[in-house]
């Protein structure tokens, strides 16, 4: 018995440097994005390599998953229905957790390098991404509302599907390029990238994006989170003043 228990042991040991025979060496183009009065979007480049321990497999090819997801949060989605003439909200489903932004980018078409158990588990595909756990009993077709907010995502640049844009090359280096829309949320954004084989992902690699507003956005920001008050009574200064001053403005020139 002592004899077993010890091969099984050794057994266990050797195993556990092929787990991690391949690994991902990653980075980014920057680390932080800054969200100013004139920001109009950016483009983020990630590049890396696989470190690896053994020969390259020809049989068993390795692909590339990097995904970037923003903050995520509770969003409700209403139908419009037309009633006696005009269009009225009518059912609703609040969707447990979606992200603010979502972008994935593959070497290879996603259903060719990634099994739906796989998916399922990592939640990498932008369905899988996003939370629904329930719904009104009168709404009998609740994943119609999650599709709605992925088609309305995905038309402002919110949501990114960008199937065999990874360039890999030698099955060592590999790069690509995510758009990030002007309508970013402020918040911490998690790239992750997925090494697969035969559809199975062997290791991951995760590391952060901060999107801040910076310079008198940040504190205007700030102020009207922190403090509602002030920021309203210097609203109304400012539009009285504003006001005041065209006015002057329109008389001299009149006079």
């Amino acid at each position: 018995m002592r004899g077993l228990i010890a091969l099984a042991m050794l057994l266990s040991a050797l195993a556990l440097p092929g787990a991690a025979q391949e690994e991902i060496v990653a980075d980014l183009s920057q680390r932080q994005v800054p969200i100013t009065a004139d920001f109009d979007g950016s483009e983020l480049i990630l590049y890396g390599a696989v470190k690896r321990e053994t020969p390259i497999s020809i049989t068993e090819p390795l692909s590339v998953i990097i995904t970037v997801a923003g903050p995520s949060k509770p969003v409700t989605v209403r139908r419009k229905e037309k009633v006696a003439g005009i269009w009225i909200n009518t059912d609703s489903v609040e969707i447990d957790s979606a992200p603010s932004f979502y972008a994935i980018a593959t070497s290879r078409p996603l259903n060719q390098i990634l099994s739906d158990t796989e998916d399922l588990r990592y939640k990498i595909s932008i369905p899988r991404a996003i939370r629904s756990v329930g719904a009104p009993q009168h709404v009998l077709d609740s994943h119609e509302f999650t599709n709605a907010l992925m088609r309305i995502k995905a038309a402002n640049g919110s949501y990114q599907a960008r199937p065999s844009t990874i360039a890999f090359f030698d099955q060592t280096l590999f790069k690509t390029a995510v758009t990030l829309p002007a309508n970013l949320t402020e918040g911490t954004y998690k790239v992750t990238l997925y090494l697969t084989r035969d559809r199975q992902v062997i290791t991951s690699y995760t590391t952060n994006l901060a999107v801040q507003k910076v310079g008198l956005e940040r504190f205007l920001y700030r102020l009207a989170h922190d403090q509602p008050l002030v920021y309203g009574l210097l609203s109304l200064f400012i539009a009285i003043v504003a006001g005041w001053g065209a006015s002057a403005i329109f008389r001299y020139f009149k006079g």
